[in-house]
């Protein structure tokens, strides 16, 4: 083996847990290699489209049709798709997985260097003990193996590192951050906010606590309201691995990267009962070689760390490599959305707002906090805004010519939306294998996604949409619509639960350190660990729990023990 293949640890994937792996790890003194198996990216000089009009674009930022339909069918129905962002979604065609006849599942990625850190809406929110005992106390699944105590230090450490500017409101079951200024809501979130606090005690309406800063730190800017987020913030004003943890990383001269590596399986050393290296095929190539280190960390995503664990089985291990439990696969979870109502609020038209804020109202969630008052366990949160539609609206209402023109020079009037994000049990039955069969184009299986939504996230959909409705009527709003979308799982972009942590290696793949139960020196920090997935957007989480496992796996380096 060449010396320039052997690392002390190897980071697989570059997104939001892969760049705070290498951060963490360099910053420790470790030599680093980081496989991305998607293409480079610079950040700010490949930001192409960041402020590109649309007018610039072929297809004036509706995109061909066609291709979106043939080539990019799942990925098109993601709120950040388009014209000037296709180039951060995979294609479809190229990167195939199966789902049983009438289950089907959105898989949405982004195979590049800082994978979906570019993309995601950077909603950030840290759970509680209520989410930590829900497993235990409602008799679901297994229990978590740690409590809010042992991981609130880490959120404060990722929180200070990476900005979130919120608002603290002192509530146990959504704990308060380190928090940057707030920003500011508008004229009718305020009169919203005012009166379903009035008339629903207990309920609170927050403004959304982003990682988009107010504040500018070293090399990033404070956010200047610019509007079109995921198509790359050049100031780094909201959080990305290319605008943060990997230029940290990188700053050790510690970190060598390695795009268009696809990792297919690591290596397993039966004798030493550790993992010893890790196979990549050159994705332009095909070419492949191994890559040896003393510790592994698995970022890749949730599916696409389960399909590499179970491509690298065993004598040992038939069934997926570090899984004697027999759950790696299972349990995928994600959260039920598409619930809520929206509602026109008259008496505000003469107001209107400057900017594009990069992030909406929250109201956490108020339903089965002390006891199960409900028809279903756990509960669910809202995120929304208030806003007024632009000219676009025509494309809508009836009319045409001068008149119809004449009217879309001035906004819409005031609109108040509320969307419910709702918690998903883990289930056995919702699970991940390999195909038997069809691999893809680098020979790798590909993934069966079987997975579906229990009646308890119906449940937590309806009383979504009707809480909904009730707080906008409370506030005044007229011309009410509620809605529930029927939308597959996978959507919400927050799968999780396939490698769960637990305290008994006989249910769980991992430790409370994300140390695997069965090889000492792999770790797995995306959400594939997360034991159940509470309600709230889930990366802040994964981040803070990836820096402990740094911390954790560093130490006993040093102690000998791995």
């Amino acid at each position: 083996m060449s010396k320039k293949n052997i690392f002390d640890a190897i980071v697989i994937g570059s997104g939001m847990t892969g760049g705070w792996a290498s951060k963490e790890l360099t910053e420790k003194g470790l030599k680093v290699l980081l496989l991305e198996r998607g293409r480079n990216v610079k950040h700010g000089v490949d930001y192409k489209t960041e402020h590109k009009p649309d007018w610039e674009f072929p297809y004036r930022d509706q995109g061909d049709r066609k291709v979106f339909k043939e080539e990019y069918q799942i990925q098109s129905q993601c709120y950040a798709f388009g014209e000037p962002t296709k180039h951060f979604f995979v294609n479809d065609k190229q990167h195939p997985y199966k789902t049983p006849e009438g289950k089907p599942y959105n898989w949405i990625r982004g195979y590049h260097l800082g994978g979906r850190s570019l993309m995601w809406a950077r909603q950030s929110y840290r759970l509680s003990d209520l989410d930590f005992t829900a497993n235990a106390r409602d008799g679901v699944a297994i229990d978590w193996p740690v409590r809010y105590h042992e991981i609130e230090p880490w959120y404060d450490y990722v929180e200070s590192f990476i900005g979130i500017s919120g608002q603290k409101e002192g509530l146990p079951h959504l704990p308060d951050g380190k928090f940057q200024r707030p920003m500011e809501m508008n004229c009718v979130e305020l009169a919203v906010k005012e009166k379903i606090e009035n008339k629903f005690p207990g309920r609170i309406m927050t403004i959304g606590r982003t990682a988009t800063l107010t504040e500018g730190k070293p090399g990033r800017a404070a956010c200047h309201y610019c509007g079109p987020c995921h198509r790359g913030c050049s100031t780094g004003s909201y959080f990305s691995s290319l605008s943060s943890t990997l230029p940290a990383a990188m700053a050790t001269k510690n970190l060598t990267i390695r795009p268009d590596s696809i990792v297919y399986g690591l290596v397993y050393d039966e004798k030493k009962d550790r993992v010893s290296g890790v196979r990549v095929i050159d994705r332009n190539t095909k070419e492949s070689q191994i890559f040896n280190s003393k510790i592994v960390f698995l970022c890749a995503s949730t599916l696409g760390s389960t399909q590499i664990l179970l491509n690298s089985s065993t004598p040992r291990f038939s069934t997926g490599l570090g899984n004697s439990s027999g759950v790696l696969g299972h349990y995928l979870m994600d959260h039920i959305f598409q619930a809520g109502a929206v509602g026109k609020m008259p008496g505000f038209n003469d107001k209107y707002y400057s900017g594009r804020r990069p992030t909406g109202i929250y109201v956490p969630r108020f339903q089965n906090l002390k006891k199960n008052n409900r028809e279903f366990l756990r509960g669910y949160a809202f995120q929304g805004r208030g806003s007024r539609p632009g000219w676009s609206r025509g494309n809508g209402i009836s009319g045409f010519g001068r008149e119809l023109k004449h009217a879309l020079r001035q906004p819409g009037d005031w609109e108040m939306h509320f969307g419910g994000f709702g918690e998903c049990l883990p289930r056995y039955e919702n699970q991940v294998t390999l195909d038997p069969q069809e691999v893809d184009e680098w020979g790798i299986p590909i993934p069966n996604i079987n997975a579906s939504w229990s009646e308890n996230e119906k449940l937590i959909q309806k009383d979504a949409s009707i809480s909904a409705a009730e707080m906008l009527e409370a506030s005044g709003a007229k011309d009410i619509s509620p809605y529930i979308n029927n939308v597959p799982p996978g959507f919400a972009i927050h799968e999780m639960g396939t490698a769960r942590m637990g305290k008994d290696p006989k249910t769980s793949v991992l430790n409370k350190f994300n140390q695997s139960h069965d090889i000492s020196n792999l770790f797995i920090t995306d959400g594939s660990f997360m034991t159940s997935n509470a309600n709230q957007n889930p990366s802040l989480t994964y981040m803070a729990f990836t820096a402990r496992a740094c911390n954790y796996a560093v130490e006993q380096m040093r102690k000998g023990n791995i």
